[in-house]
Parts: C-alpha cells; structure tokens; sequence
C-alpha cells in the first residue's frame, strides 16, 4: 500500500516568517486547515495507512522539495486550502489537478464526492485543471513528483461554509479521510513497477501533426517527452530549474505540460496514448502580451469561452463579446486582452467586489477623486470603451480616436506599460496581475483552438 502526504495549505514564507493564508474575522486559512490536517492524519493511520504530514513552517516550494526527497511509487499527495473571495456568496468545494491527465482529473472526482458524501450541504464547484486558476499553474499541482491535487474545502469569507469548517470540523476531515483513502488504494494498485526500478510505459509524440520517431514515457499518468525534443522545439531549460526532470534508462525526460508556458500547445489522445503537441500556431507567441494589436477571437468564439466559465455571464450583458471587439478595434488595442482583463476584474462577470454590475465598469477603473465604488458608465458600450481607452493610455503614445470617456486617462505616463506584465502593480496592486490575465488569455486561446 502506498503512503498519503498531506498538507495544511500555508505556513511558512521562503523567507522562514509565518503565511496565514487567507484571514477572515478571527480566524485565517493555516489555522484552519492544521486543525482538519490533524483531524484527518490519525482517522488514516487507524484505518492502516502510513501518513506523512507536511511540517507547518515550510513555505510552498520547500513543502513540494519535502514531499519530492521522501516520495516512492505508490504514494499521493493532497495540499487542502480554504479560500476567500470579496463575494460572500461564493462558497463550494474544488479539487484542482494538473492540466491534461484524464486519470488526474478521475481522482479529483473521487475525492470531491467522498467530502460531498459527508457533507451533502456543501456545494461541488467540481473537479478543475490548474490552468483554470488565477495564474494557471498551481505549483503544487505540476512540480510535486507524486500524483497530487489541491483541495479548496470551502470559502472561509462565505458564512455557511466557515459554519462547516468550524463546527463539523469531523464530518470534514472524515469525507477527505474517504476520499485519499480510495484514491491511495486506485494509485497503489496500478502503479508499474518497484520502488528502486520503475517501469515506465510508452507513449507516442505527435508534433504539428507529424509522428515524432522517439517515444515518451507516462508517468503517474503525465506524459513526458525526450529533452532533445525540447531542444529541437526551441526552448532553453537552463534557466528554469523547477521544471521537473526524470532520467530514464539514460535519457533526460520533462513534463509536456511545461512546455505549455513556453507557447507550444499540448493535448492529449488518450485511444492512442498520444501526446500531441503543436509549435506552429495562428497566434504568433512573441506577439501574444502586446496590448497594442489585434484581436484573433471570433464574437462566437468570445460568447462560448465566457459561457464556458459563467453560463450566467451573457443573461445581462448579451453583446459584450461584440463591444469589445468593435471598440478596441477603433482604437487598435488587442481586444482579446481587453476582454481577458475584463474577465479577471469581473470574475466572468459575477463581479461581487465593491463595483456593481449596474455601473457598467468592467475594467476595475477607480473614479476620480478616489470614490470607493468606482467609476460608473451610462452603458455597457460606454463601459467597455473607457476600459479600451484606458488600456491605450498604458499601452500607446498615439491619440485617441474617440473622445475620451475614461475618467483617469490623463493620469497615466503615455506608454508606461506597452505589455500585459508591466500592469502588474500599476493596473492592480497584485504584483501577479499580469499573470491572471495572460492566464485567461490563453484559456480563451485554447479554447479557441488558436494556441
């Protein structure tokens, strides 16, 4: 029987201070998931299993060396995290597993109904790829050599799910003690080979369309391909030593998902045990976070990609996908970034934070003299044309075409941030802004069947 590793999402900083996570009234994230952790450690181990709990003061990346220097065929790693987000209403559990691994994604399920089975009261937001959070990657997910899933258990900022979290603290970890418990015996049971010599099953590699003639291997269920392919593709490594690397039978393979923040598109065929990936693409990657541009989406396209991620999105605001791709068309500016924006600032629409959906703000523009609700627009059309516009003023030197109806423009240094990375800190204070919106913006690409 394989081991479990599990843990309490937070802890420690890289600096070796302490990182509580999200902080809601007189609680906050790590105290309350060292409480269900150590709730769910010995309800396993009096069930026979070996559990190995992640010590509390290690930060994120030294959480994931830990699990790696001690990990064997066999075991599984689970990381649970509680959110906060500035809508009360938003609450529900998610499981999120790395992008592209079908067998990933079963076990996300598994674990999510084993919690839902306890706690029927708690919502299933369902089983997500990490490319489907704010950055699109969750560390956890991708460098952690074991097969591992990111359990969000609830929202502490919403009320009914805090009440869980607190007061049937025992139905909680016993639903997650379920689930890694059912997941650990499906992984046990499949997994090739011992723990000094694994074997490694082959995978066929397709490249634009074309068979590649070496193979790849599967691992836990993620394909990885041959180092001299990455070569071959363009891509230099060198400087990105998280991107796990696995001698076998003496050739270096890498994870083909990692090629995807690289601009290579992957997917998998699963009948033919195919990896498939594509260098040749519509859109061209050194253009991609240029804010300054055209747009490559269709109305359709724009429709389905915000329906895709709020069914909801389009009852109050049917002809966004059409405002933005006109009114950033007569200004030049790339609507799909605009567009990706909007999707960041509003959730998908569902905005929830201190602007309204009445106010037809859907670039998060502050109004003058500081107003805590932020600018307000007469139209949806007026709304999406200040935010093109204020993006120009980042972006651009060149002049409006239309009057200007963004209330800060003039406030902006013309040019200061001509690509999606350089609004980090100016557009938002989130250092990791820019991230956020080039992570839509390739969910709507791939979705798009452009990247």
């Amino acid at each position: 029987m394989g081991r479990i590793f599990i843990s309490a999402g937070h802890g420690g900083t890289e600096q070796g201070g302490r990182d509580y996570g999200s902080i809601v009234g007189s609680t906050n994230e790590a105290t309350e998931m060292i409480l269900l952790r150590d709730l769910v450690v010995p309800e396993l181990r009096s069930r026979g299993f070996e559990v190995l709990s992640v010590p509390d003061d290690l930060s994120a990346s030294q959480t994931i060396q830990w699990i790696n220097a001690r990990s064997r065929p066999g075991d599984v790693a689970l990381e649970i995290h509680a959110d906060s987000f500035s809508n009360p209403d938003v609450r529900g559990t998610t499981a999120f597993y790395i992008a592209n691994n079908t067998e990933r994604k079963k076990h996300a399920e598994l674990l999510l109904l084993a919690l839902v089975r306890r706690l029927p009261q708690l919502p299933n937001r369902g089983a997500k790829p990490d490319t489907a959070t704010g950055i699109g990657r969750i560390a956890f997910s991708r460098d952690t050599i074991l097969p591992s899933i990111l359990l969000e258990v609830g929202f502490l900022s919403n009320p009914d799910d805090r009440s869980l979290l607190q007061n049937r603290r025992r139905d909680v970890a016993l639903g997650i003690a379920d689930g890694l418990a059912a997941w650990s015996r499906e992984v046990s049971g499949t997994q090739p080979g011992g723990s000094t010599n694994p074997t490694y099953l082959p995978i066929n590699i397709k490249i634009n369309n074309q068979t590649y003639p070496e193979q790849g291997i599967l691992i836990n269920n993620n394909a990885y391909i041959p180092i001299d392919l990455v070569d071959r593709l363009g891509i230099n490594l060198a400087n990105n030593p998280e991107v796990l690397r696995v001698q076998y039978r003496n050739v270096v393979y890498v994870k083909a998902i990692e090629l995807r923040d690289f601009h290579i598109s992957v997917s998998w065929d699963n009948s033919s045990r195919t990896v498939i990936l594509r260098s040749i693409l519509t859109i061209c990657p050194g253009q991609i976070d240029r804010i300054m541009g055209h747009g490559n989406t269709s109305e359709v396209q724009l429709m389905m990609f915000l329906k895709a991620n709020n069914e909801n999105a389009l009852t109050q605001f049917p002809d966004l996908p059409k405002l933005y791709r006109e009114e950033a068309t007569i200004e030049g500016v790339n609507y799909d970034i605009a567009f990706s924006q909007m999707c960041v600032e509003t959730n998908y629409l569902r905005f929830g934070n201190d602007i309204k959906p009445s106010q037809n703000n859907f670039g998060g523009l502050g109004a003058v003299g500081g107003g805590t609700e932020g600018a307000t627009f007469p139209s949806a059309r007026l709304g999406v044309r200040a935010h093109v516009q204020q993006l120009k003023a980042y972006a651009s030197l060149e002049p409006l075409v239309q009057e200007p109806v963004s209330p800060r423009f003039s406030f902006v240094t013309r040019g200061i941030a001509p690509l999606v990375s350089q609004l980090s800190g100016r557009w938002s204070a989130d250092l990791q802004y820019g991230e956020r919106i080039m992570a839509v913006l390739k969910r709507l690409y791939e979705s798009a069947g452009l990247l």
